[in-house]
């Protein structure tokens, strides 16, 4: 996972133990001996997550993290409070600060580095909400993002917990901050979540018969759960089971013993965190629905493709990652709108965009390119990954017919498919879009229904 990372202490040797740490990870690490310094880099670039200790001269870590979380530009980096301080006040005044978690020197390196991915997790989608946004040039979005919620908005919560001992002892901890419903069946508390409006689960461990970390393996699967903040509440011994539930996706834990004001404050800057994203999607659908959006398929259109690609691909060239992009094509399309008419040509194309839409990731931008023609950018996609996917694609439309009339009447649909990446140097926007181009024209030449990987 590459991700920029900016180290912040005064003590050369810590910097140094961090930096290591995170290179053999593949990370890229930026560094800075004070508060000042660190302010103007993440105004400045583009950093991925904060490692931030408290205790430097001048201005400490605690005033860096408030005025990095009240600048809009800078309030959606996370930051990671490192530090000797081990009480728990300390951590209270950090995350209230704003920090998005808080570890104590000498800090693990499991603990440590599912901290850093599951957080540049969390940015990478920010990121491209932001980008998003952007793109539809909506101007105020930094204004409209630093709006605060009504105080009386309460953050609301699931709770998934077996033990009623534990469900009213954590009810009465978080008192009147949170609108709480708590669920002792996690299959009942899944359901839930899915239907809810929730600001954050929170899923205890101890089921006698229940695995907790299926539950969020399961909230994450699901799409309309997949960014739903989750906080696992473990018991003492069950470092392994934490740092699984990091890797599967979970956004915060503790171990009981708890204490009430760190429980309070880390719901609440998930909640935060939460709705700083749901404002992003709003502000997205609100300002490019109706201008960039294809109305048959619901997909983005080629005027946003256009736009938007230019983008992704400065990010890519400038952050050394890679870039990819997949041309579909529905195979003799116009035989089925001859056939079925246009009626059933659009039922054919809905279809095959919802079956599109499921095999791609949430970053990945899938595109209406005019027609029966389909185009899909993947950041962060190598070329081999990218024919993977494309062959994943063009299989799942082979699998099972198109209906195409009322009464049910269906047919098969097959689909070519064009994939290029981009090259190392010299390459451009124009030249990427022609190769995926190119070896879309051999997939439907070479016989069609078949995928064609264009070579960098």
């Amino acid at each position: 996972m590459t991700a920029r990372i900016l180290v912040v202490d005064d003590i050369p040797a810590n910097v140094k133990l961090l930096e290591v740490r995170l290179l053999a990870e593949y990370f890229e690490v930026l560094t800075a001996s004070n508060g000042a310094d660190a302010i103007e880099i993440c105004e400045a670039g583009k950093i991925d997550v904060v490692l931030l200790d408290i205790m430097m001269p001048g201005m400490d870590g605690f005033e860096v993290c408030r005025r990095l979380k009240l600048d809009p530009a800078t309030a959606h980096i996370p930051v990671v409070m490192v530090t000797a301080l081990d009480q728990v006040a300390d951590r209270i005044r950090g995350l209230e600060a704003g920090a998005d978690d808080f570890l104590t020197k000498p800090v693990n390196d499991l603990q440590l580095m599912t901290r850093v991915k599951s957080l540049v997790r969390l940015k990478t989608l920010t990121d491209e909400l932001r980008l998003r946004a952007s793109t539809t040039r909506n101007i105020g979005i930094e204004e409209m993002l630093s709006r605060k919620q009504a105080d009386a908005d309460q953050p609301k919560i699931l709770l998934v917990d077996e033990k009623p001992v534990s469900v009213e002892r954590l009810t009465n901890m978080l008192g009147s901050a949170f609108a709480i419903d708590a669920v002792a069946d996690p299959h009942k508390g899944f359901f839930d979540a899915a239907e809810g409006d929730y600001d954050c689960v929170v899923v205890a461990t101890g089921f006698r018969d229940f695995d907790p970390l299926r539950l969020c393996s399961q909230l994450r699967s699901l799409d309309r759960t997949r960014f739903l903040p989750i906080v696992l509440i473990a018991n003492e011994g069950e470092e392994d089971r934490i740092l699984r539930g990091l890797e599967l996706g979970i956004n915060d834990y503790l171990v009981r013993p708890i204490e009430q004001q760190e429980l309070t404050a880390r719901l609440k800057t998930q909640a935060r965190r939460k709705r700083y994203n749901d404002q992003l999607r709003a502000s997205v659908t609100e300002t490019m629905e109706m201008a960039v959006i294809d109305g048959l398929t619901g997909l983005h259109n080629r005027r946003y493709l256009d736009s938007h690609l230019q983008t992704l691909f400065d990010r890519s060239v400038a952050r050394r990652r890679p870039l990819s992009v997949m041309m579909t094509d529905i195979d003799h399309f116009k035989a089925v709108n001859d056939k079925w008419g246009h009626d059933g040509g659009d039922r054919v194309l809905r279809e095959f965009a919802g079956r599109l839409r499921k095999n791609v990731r949430g970053i990945d931008l899938a595109c209406r390119y005019g027609g029966e023609e389909f185009a899909v950018v993947m950041p962060d996609t190598e070329a081999h990954i990218a024919e993977k996917v494309a062959e994943r694609i063009r299989a799942e439309i082979a699998s099972a017919p198109f209906v195409v009339a009322g009464d049910g009447t269906a047919i098969e649909v097959t689909v070519s498919v064009g994939v290029s990446s981009l090259k190392p140097y010299g390459d451009g926007v124009e030249a990427l879009m022609k190769r995926a181009d190119v070896a879309l024209y051999e997939a439907k030449s070479g016989g069609r229904n078949r995928v064609v990987a264009k070579a960098a």
